[in-house]
């Protein structure tokens, strides 16, 4: 039985390279979910756990620069690596820029994809232990899987969607979140109800929050919403 070594989400829209790759990296022993289009992709970031992403740039649907800036706004540790024709240095920066772990410029060889990747996940299996756990929100303890935010003097249990929403503005903290890609994160879909039913979860989480005048949830016009936390507080 062979031992499988970690996850990859695979995200490549050519259909001849996208199979030689999954084909190669399984025979790897690396699981590999493939995907032709950054939407897709994305989906399946949400409902899986993976340890690194590979994404082509120019996809149709949703590109993978603006997939990598999603995944990033879920997970700001997973390594992204690209695959891309393009090799100008602008396109490179701009990959580096959004977090991007490595780049690789086609035609390039299976074995050094594979020599990288494998010292992405030595660099990174050791130190990243997938999603955080846990949160230090001023002073207060955000407790992922068990849903519970402990302050001095308080405990409260979140449901799952008020979990869900402190845990991706957790994710961007002193960043802004932005309102609809929250929506569509956690409720699937940004039309007007799932809109007001985030306002309400917002304001759940400001009366929660409020016992520390360090840590605010504010509006950001137009964008979303940040969650500030007083360094110094």
């Amino acid at each position: 039985m062979k031992e499988i070594k970690s996850r990859i989400l695979l995200a490549e829209d050519d259909e001849n390279l996208g199979s030689l790759l999954q084909e190669y990296l399984q025979a790897k022993n690396y699981e590999t979910d493939w995907v032709t289009n950054g939407e897709k992709a994305f989906r399946h970031f949400e409902q899986f756990h993976y340890d690194l992403c590979l994404l082509d740039v120019m996809m149709p649907v949703k590109d993978g620069f603006t997939l990598a800036s999603e995944i990033r706004m879920l997970n700001n540790t997973i390594p992204i690596v690209f695959l891309t024709a393009k090799s100008m240095k602008e396109d490179v920066l701009e990959g580096f820029s959004l977090g991007a772990d490595d780049y690789m410029t086609k035609p390039f060889s299976m074995e050094e994809l594979l020599f990288r990747i494998e010292a992405i996940l030595r660099r990174t299996m050791g130190s990243r232990g997938g999603d955080k756990e846990s949160w230090e929100i001023g002073s207060f303890t955000f407790d992922v899987n068990k849903q519970m935010l402990n302050g001095k003097e308080t405990e409260q249990k979140l449901t799952t969607k008020e979990s869900e929403l402190l845990k991706l503005l957790c994710n961007n903290i002193n960043q802004v979140l932005e309102r609809n890609f929250a929506l569509k994160a956690i409720w699937i879909d940004d039309n007007y109800f799932n809109a007001r039913s985030m306002d309400v979860y917002i304001t759940k989480l400001r009366k929660y929050l409020k016992p520390d005048p360090g840590v605010q949830i504010i509006n950001v016009h137009g964008k979303g919403y940040k969650l500030v936390v007083d360094e110094d507080n």
